[in-house]
């Protein structure tokens, strides 16, 4: 574009102010002119001074408009004044429609569609979702209609950006007597959800390229977590004794964070042994590496005592303990937390104050009531004795009719299972076809990073009746062709 076209384009006269204002109307103009190539790639702009002089507007507007495109990397400005951006380049063939085949996306992206189902809550054998149906609802909405009562207007600002004071105390004490965890109520920072408090750690903890140690196999939430921080995610092996990782990982790519779930490990079940978890805490000390615990669903246990959190194994301790109400009550409620050490609280807090608003303070209150009301802790034990029916049905159920070498893992915590296939059986294919029955559990391979994946099926028993329970085993017999 000549000088004269590009004076034309820009001085075109801007209407009055209606639907648009005259900010959004040069912005419209100058990047719809980027993305038809009518501007190209490197062409200077004039300042905004003389720009809002000939069009007899406020500097202000086109400086707006400047900082908008520079934004949306449309725009470069330095000491040599404003021209279009390299990157902004139009397609070569403007009159082309892009499909989604025609998108290249990076790998990464590529992975986690592939691993993208659209799953309904209401789906038999889904994993991760507890019994709807059972939740005190009743008493739920008592306690949330007694907070508003009592402090309605309170409630409605912005409050402590770490969560309200009451649910931290009520949470400190619950966590010390069922958990084993070690903290005060001011080591506890409340999150939506055990995914923001993943992020957290990672945006807080780590810079790009460092490494991140994760279960194999392990869930999907931490890997994308690290991935969005840009960490160079590992993964490390799981056995029968839980996360195992060997000296040469230490040596070869020591990590500046470690995803564990050492009290039910998810999704294989295993619990890791008191001395792994000591080895793991020493060496996690030594490299300053920073574990992150995540306690997902070990309420649930259904034999013997329940397993303390590792956290409270040694002080100090390089724990940062997760967890979060979405399998003990509901999913929705999105309320989690993180147990921050106290070494590292006092050099979080700024910025958890700049990243956090105290949100949800209704509900956090209500929660805070409803542990100390005892309602929590009989919902628990309610939810134990549903779940363990629940399990030994599906178990019986995979026994009578897959047969007696049927080999399942896990079973002694939480709301899955996992039911092992043949390595000659591919287990997304199995998923596939039970989605389409109305079946909805996990392909174990979707769960591994490496090349060498275990063919399995996570079958999820907290939110499937007796009966779906039965009806989607003998579905599955279908599918795996058993006779």
């Amino acid at each position: 574009m000549n000088e004269s076209e590009l004076h034309s384009l820009l001085l075109a006269p801007l209407l009055p102010e209606g639907a648009l204002t005259l900010q959004q109307q040069l912005l419209q103009r100058i990047k719809q002119a980027i993305l038809t190539g009518a501007l190209s790639a490197g062409t200077p702009l004039p300042s905004t001074r003389q720009l809002a002089a000939d069009l007899k507007v406020s500097r202000n507007t086109v400086t707006g408009v400047w900082a908008q495109l520079q934004a949306e990397g449309f725009l470069i400005s330095d000491r040599q004044g404003s021209r279009i951006s390299p990157f902004a380049q139009p397609p070569s063939s403007p009159n082309h429609d892009v499909s989604a085949s025609d998108l290249l996306l990076p790998p990464r992206v590529a992975q986690l569609r592939s691993n993208h189902r659209p799953l309904s809550q209401e789906m038999a054998l889904r994993p991760g979702v507890p019994a709807l149906a059972h939740f005190p609802l009743a008493q739920w909405r008592r306690t949330l209609n007694r907070v508003m009562q009592h402090q309605p207007q309170q409630l409605l600002g912005y409050g402590d950006p770490l969560g309200e004071p009451a649910l931290r105390a009520a949470l400190a004490q619950h966590l010390a007597l069922a958990r084993g965890v070690r903290c005060t109520p001011e080591q506890i920072v409340i999150t939506e959800g055990a995914q923001q408090a993943l992020t957290l750690c990672v945006s807080l903890l780590s810079q790009r390229g460092d490494i991140g140690w994760v279960e194999e196999p392990g869930y999907r939430g931490a890997k994308a977590a690290m991935r969005l921080g840009d960490m160079r995610v590992e993964p490390i092996q799981v056995d029968a004794q839980g996360l195992a990782p060997q000296t040469r990982d230490w040596q070869q790519r020591p990590p500046r964070l470690i995803y564990n779930t050492p009290t039910h490990q998810y999704p294989t079940g295993v619990v890791m042994s008191a001395p792994r978890r000591m080895a793991l805490l020493a060496t996690a000390r030594q490299h300053q590496s920073w574990i992150i615990e995540d306690d997902y669903d070990s309420d649930f246990r259904y034999s013997g005592e329940p397993i303390a959190a590792m956290q409270g194994m040694m002080q100090p301790s390089p724990v940062i303990y997760v967890g979060s109400f979405s399998k003990t009550l509901f999913p929705a409620l999105r309320i989690g937390f993180m147990v921050l050490p106290p070494q590292l609280l006092a050099l979080l807090r700024p910025a958890l104050h700049e990243l956090l608003r105290g949100g949800n303070r209704p509900e956090q209150q209500a929660l805070a009531q409803f542990i100390h009301s005892g309602d929590y802790s009989r919902h628990l034990s309610k939810m134990r004795r549903l779940y363990r029916q629940r399990q030994t049905s599906l178990r019986e159920a995979l026994l009578l009719t897959l047969g007696t070498q049927t080999s399942l893992l896990g079973g002694e915590c939480g709301m899955h299972l996992v039911l092992r296939l043949a390595d000659t059986q591919q287990d997304t294919e199995v998923v596939e076809r039970l989605m389409a029955s109305g079946y909805a559990p996990g392909a174990l391979s979707g769960f591994y990073l490496g090349e060498e994946k275990q063919q399995g099926l996570v079958l999820g028993y907290g939110n499937s009746s007796t009966s779906q329970i039965i009806a989607g085993v003998a579905r599955i017999a279908q599918c795996l062709d058993v006779k």
